[in-house]
C-alpha cells in the first residue's frame, strides 16, 4: 500500500500485477520521521528501508522463481532520500494554494526549496559516499539532493543491499522480469525512501490507444468526427478553437515540458504536420535527454517493438497547438520516471508539465517532487487511461496520485470544421474511479461538500479519478514510425491539450504580473462546488466508462467536465 495521504489544502478548501510499488504507510511514516534523527545509525547498523521493491505477485506466488540475476548484469539504480520538514512543507503548500493567505502564489525556487526541503548536504554525501564504498559507481548527482543515481553489477548490488536479485516468471506475460528476494537492507546511517530500478515488473506504456476494429473487421467503431483534417479527425487547431476561441492568448513566454519514456525521430514530427495539413506553429522543441539516455526512438512502450513514436509526435503537435506562441517546448526522455520527473523539478524551467505514460517506475516516493512542483508552481497533468474504470488489473501509477491532476477523456462535437464546441459526452475508455490498492485516502478537496455524492457513486475513503476531462475519441491523428495514422484516441490527447491551455493562463498570469497557476486541483474543486460551475466547466452527463455514469456534476468518468477556456483561464488568475 502507498501511504494514505490526505493532501493538505487551505482551510477554505478548508492491472492485480500492476500494484506493486506501494509504500505502506508506516513504514513510509518511520523513515520521514527518521529523517530527523539522519546521523544516527539504526540498531544493528542496517537500515530497513521503506517496502515495496519485491513485487506482490512473488510474494503472492504469482510469479516463481526461474532462476539468479546474472551476477555480471550491470544495474542502474537511484536512491532516493526523503525530504525535510515535511510537515512544515505541507502547511506552505496549503498557504500557497489558500487565496486568502499571504503566501499565495508566492512559490520558491528550486533552491530555496532544496535550501528549506531537500535533503542536507551531509546526508547527501553519505549516500555518495556509501555508494563508492559498496563498488556502486555515482552516474548522476541532482542539484535538489533527492536522488543519488548509481550504477553496479548484480553481484554488487546483492552485496550492498543484503539480497539475491532473481529472475521471475511473468503471471500475465510471456516473458521473464527481474527482482530482488527480499527487501533491501543497508549499512547505512542515512535513512533512504526508496531505490529505484530495482525491478521491471511492469513496463511503461503509452495512454495513446489505437480504434479498434468491430466483429467485421474491415468496419471501425463509428465516431462523430467533426475535426477539419483527415478523415474529419481533430487537428490541434480544432481543439483550440472549440475550448479557447479566438482569443489572443498563445502561450507566448512560456516553456511547457512533456515527459517521455523514449525519444522520437523529428522526421515524424515534420510529416505530421505534412500529411495532415495542420499549420505548423514554429514552437522549438529542445530535447533533455536524462541521466545518460541516449535520445533514441526504442519502442519503450511495451505494446511496441519498434519506434512507435505516436504518442510522442501526439504530445507535441497537440501541445504546441493549443498553445502556438510557447517560448519553447521542452522534451524529457529517459528511463526512469523518479529520474525524469526530478530534473523537471531541479530545472524549474517549465511553467506546466504534460504526461500520457504510466506503468515502469513510477511510484509514491514520486511525491515528494509532486510536492517540489506544486512549491515551485509547475502545473502537471497525468492522462489518467485507457482501460474504462479501474481495476486492479488496468490500473498504473501516477493515475489516482492526489498531487497531480488526472485527465480524462471525452467525445467532442464541433459546431463545424474547426468550429466552436457544439456537445460533449464522455468517451467510454476514458479511465477513471478509485482503488483501495491506490492506497491514497480522499484528498481535502475532494471532501468539500458536493463533490462526492450518492449520483456519482465516488469513494469517501479513497481518492477518485479524474478531475478534468478534454476530448481524446477515435478521431484523432498522429504519426507513429513514418506513416501517418487516423482514428487515434486516449487521454494521451487530452493532457497535452490541458497543458497547453494552462500555458495560456500563464501567459496571463505573468502580464497580470501574477504568479503561475501551479497545482490545479485546489481551483477545479473549489470553482466546481461553487456557484458559477457552469460558467467555467461543460457539465458533461451523457456516457460512462463502463464502472461509472457521466453525471450532472462531478463525476468518475469526466471529473468536472471540459474546461470553458476564457472563463475558465479568468477564473484561475481571479484573486
Amino acid at each position: 500500500m502507498r501511504s494514505s495521504f490526505s493532501v493538505v489544502e487551505p482551510s477554505s478548501a478548508s492491472k492485480l500485477s500492476r500494484c506493486k510499488r506501494a509504500l505502506p504507510a508506516l513504514l513510509v511514516a518511520a523513515a520521514l520521521a527518521m529523517n530527523a534523527h539522519a546521523g544516527t545509525a539504526p540498531a544493528g547498523g542496517l537500515h530497513l528501508l521503506s517496502q515495496g521493491h519485491v513485487p506482490s505477485a512473488i510474494a503472492a506466488g504469482l510469479a516463481p522463481s526461474v532462476q539468479a540475476l546474472n551476477t555480471s548484469k550491470q544495474l542502474k539504480l537511484g536512491l532516493v532520500l526523503p525530504l525535510r520538514n515535511e510537515a512544515d512543507l505541507d502547511s506552505l503548500l496549503g498557504q500557497l494554494y489558500d487565496r486568502s493567505s499571504p503566501q499565495y502564489h508566492h512559490y520558491l525556487s528550486s533552491q530555496q526549496f532544496t535550501d528549506r526541503f531537500g535533503p542536507t548536504q551531509s546526508d547527501y554525501d553519505k549516500v555518495v559516499s556509501w555508494a563508492k564504498a559498496h563498488n556502486l559507481k555515482v552516474v548522476s548527482t541532482a542539484s535538489n539532493r533527492h536522488i543519488v543515481d548509481v550504477q553496479g553489477s548484480v553481484s554488487d548490488v546483492n552485496r550492498a543491499l543484503h539480497l539475491t536479485m532473481r529472475q521471475y516468471q511473468h503471471p500475465s506475460e510471456n516473458r521473464l522480469f527481474f527482482a530482488p528476494d527480499q527487501e533491501p537492507t543497508l549499512d547505512l546511517s542515512v535513512p533512504l525512501l526508496h531505490i529505484n530500478g530495482l525491478d521491471n515488473y511492469v513496463r511503461p506504456y503509452t495512454h495513446m490507444v489505437r480504434q479498434p476494429q468491430t466483429a467485421d473487421a474491415t468496419v471501425q467503431r463509428a465516431t462523430k468526427a467533426t475535426g477539419s483534417g483527415p478523415s474529419g479527425n481533430f487537428l490541434p487547431s480544432d481543439i483550440r478553437a472549440a475550448y479557447y476561441g479566438s482569443g489572443s492568448l498563445t502561450g507566448s513566454g512560456q516553456t511547457a515540458a512533456i515527459f517521455s519514456y523514449d525519444g522520437y525521430l523529428s522526421s515524424d514530427l515534420t510529416l505530421y504536420y505534412k500529411d495532415t495539413g495542420a499549420k505548423n506553429p514554429g514552437v522549438p522543441v529542445s530535447n533533455v535527454l536524462v541521466n545518460g539516455y541516449n535520445g533514441a526512438c526504442t519502442g519503450s512502450d511495451s505494446r511496441s517493438s519498434s519506434c512507435s513514436d505516436g504518442e510522442q509526435i501526439l504530445d507535441i503537435a497537440n501541445l504546441a497547438g493549443m498553445a502556438p506562441g510557447l517560448k519553447q517546448i521542452l522534451f524529457y526522455e529517459g528511463t526512469s520516471a523518479g529520474d525524469i520527473l526530478n530534473q523537471m523539478a531541479s530545472d524549474n524551467k517549465a511553467s506546466v508539465i504534460t504526461c500520457s505514460w504510466g506503468g515502469g517506475d513510477f511510484g509514491s516516493s514520486d511525491d515528494a517532487i509532486y510536492k517540489e512542483f506544486q512549491a515551485q508552481g509547475q502545473t502537471f497533468v497525468n492522462a489518467s487511461g485507457d482501460a474504462g474504470s479501474y481495476t486492479t488489473s488496468n490500473w498504473d501509477a501516477p493515475s489516482l496520485d492526489p498531487y497531480i491532476t488526472d485527465v480524462g477523456a471525452t467525445d467532442l462535437t464541433t459546431k463545424s470544421a474547426g468550429g466552436a464546441w457544439s456537445s460533449e459526452t464522455a468517451w467510454s475508455d476514458s479511465s477513471g474511479g478509485y482503488l483501495s490498492k491506490a492506497g491514497y485516502s480522499t484528498p481535502a478537496y475532494q471532501q468539500l461538500a458536493g463533490v462526492i455524492t450518492s449520483t456519482n457513486k465516488g469513494s469517501t475513503k479513497y481518492r477518485n479519478d479524474p478531475d478534468i476531462a478534454l476530448e481524446g475519441n477515435f478521431d484523432n491523428p498522429t504519426v507513429s514510425d513514418g506513416s501517418m495514422e487516423t482514428g487515434v484516441g486516449g487521454t494521451s490527447y487530452a493532457a497535452p491539450r490541458l497543458a497547453g491551455l494552462i500555458a495560456l493562463a500563464n501567459q496571463q498570469a505573468a502580464a497580470n504580473g501574477q504568479g503561475n497557476v501551479g497545482f490545479l486541483n485546489t481551483a477545479l474543486y473549489n470553482f466546481g462546488v461553487g456557484s458559477n460551475y457552469h460558467t467555467y466547466f461543460h457539465d458533461i452527463t451523457s456516457g460512462s466508462n463502463g464502472g461509472f455514469k457521466a453525471v450532472a456534476g462531478y463525476d468518475l468518468v469526466t471529473g468536472w467536465g471540459s474546461p470553458i477556456g476564457p472563463a475558465f483561464i479568468t477564473a484561475l488568475l481571479s484573486q
